[in-house]
């Protein structure tokens, strides 16, 4: 088993672009590192997998927990003639902006963009199409709360 130090090495050798101070924890497994980009201050922790065939861009500040998968592909099944494994896969971009937090065992699925400040809860599944700013569940996610605006501190003395 590689070190951290070591891995972040690897890291910055195959991938495309990597940012300062990332973490690949142990087991997360990662395809077409050519086409994945890290901005700074990520963590990506065991046993995730990533396919970066159509391109992975995660911005920074971002944490994504165990188990998770990001899928930058899609099978197709439009040739009714070929079975159905045997059809083209299809690539599309996945994007993930600053500030976003990937709870355990999500599913973010090609084309999909997650923008700033962004909380997807544990187990959704993120398809196409841009989600953002607020926090997101389920299969397939949706939006299930906003984030509370802090308060203005209380004086301690009454004026």
């Amino acid at each position: 088993m590689l070190g951290a130090g070591i891995r972040y090495l690897y890291l910055k050798r195959l991938a495309r672009h990597v940012g300062d101070n990332v973490m690949l924890n142990t087991g997360v497994h990662v395809k077409h590192w050519e086409g994945l980009e890290l901005g700074s201050n990520i963590t990506v922790q065991q046993n995730c997998y990533l396919d970066a065939e159509g391109g992975i861009t995660i911005g920074d500040e971002v944490s994504i927990a165990h188990q998770s998968s990001i899928l930058s592909f899609e099978h197709t099944w439009d040739d009714p003639e070929l079975p159905i494994k045997s059809n083209p896969r299809r690539t599309a971009p996945v994007v993930i902006g600053d500030d976003v937090w990937i709870g355990c065992g999500v599913r973010i699925l090609s084309g999909a963009v997650i923008g700033r400040r962004t909380v997807v809860a544990a187990g959704a599944v993120v398809r196409r199409g841009e989600i953002g700013g607020a926090i997101y569940g389920g299969v397939p996610a949706k939006r299930l709360a906003d984030f509370k605006q802090a308060e203005s501190p209380k004086p301690l003395i009454a004026s």
